[in-house]
């Protein structure tokens, strides 16, 4: 009888260690779990960010056409630059000296620019400033200020927005 009582006391010891294991994952439909859902979700953009590099060039020498080359930054919630699909807007405005809100009358809107595939994506995207590169036709008036304001159409809904304010030196 006390070899019985010693297996029985052994099996639920076993079955015991065996239930108070580690959790297990149960897989969604979609073959990730809830939790790693969750944590993917801080790596989608979460700020958009003008560079500094971004400024009036002009296209064919001093007396040509002149353009607006923008570089526009993508951030995670950790604040790393990253490559997503997306559509950007951009707008231009007067700048409004002296004032807590500098944008003034919107000068032109150009068409959006639709990078959700992956040829298109890759035309923009400079991959040494991790940044994407636009070039906008523009003619500024000389020395005149304005703000440019940059919006990503994210494929999770989410709209980013940036404003940058650039001066015309030419």
């Amino acid at each position: 009888m006390k070899a019985a009582d010693v297996i029985v006391q052994i099996f639920f010891s076993c079955l015991l260690l065996v239930e108070a294991g580690c959790e297990s994952v149960v897989p969604t439909p979609t073959g990730t779990s809830p939790n790693l859902l969750s944590i993917y979700a801080s790596y989608t953009a979460a700020e958009l960010d003008i560079m500094p590099l971004t400024e009036f060039v002009s296209a064919g020498g001093a007396e040509g056409p002149s353009r607006l080359k923008v570089y526009v930054s993508l951030l995670d919630s950790f604040g790393c630059q990253q490559k997503t699909p997306g559509v950007f807007r951009f707008e231009l405005y007067d700048y409004v000296q002296r004032s807590a809100e500098p944008k003034g009358k919107r000068i032109i809107i150009w068409p959006d620019i639709n990078l959700t595939k992956a040829a298109k994506n890759n035309k923009h995207w400079r991959d040494f400033l991790r940044a994407y590169e636009f070039n906008l036709d523009f003619e500024p008036e000389r020395n005149r200020s304005y703000v440019l304001q940059a919006t990503c159409l994210c494929p999770n809904g989410r709209r980013l927005s940036a404003d940058f304010t650039v001066k015309c030196t030419k």
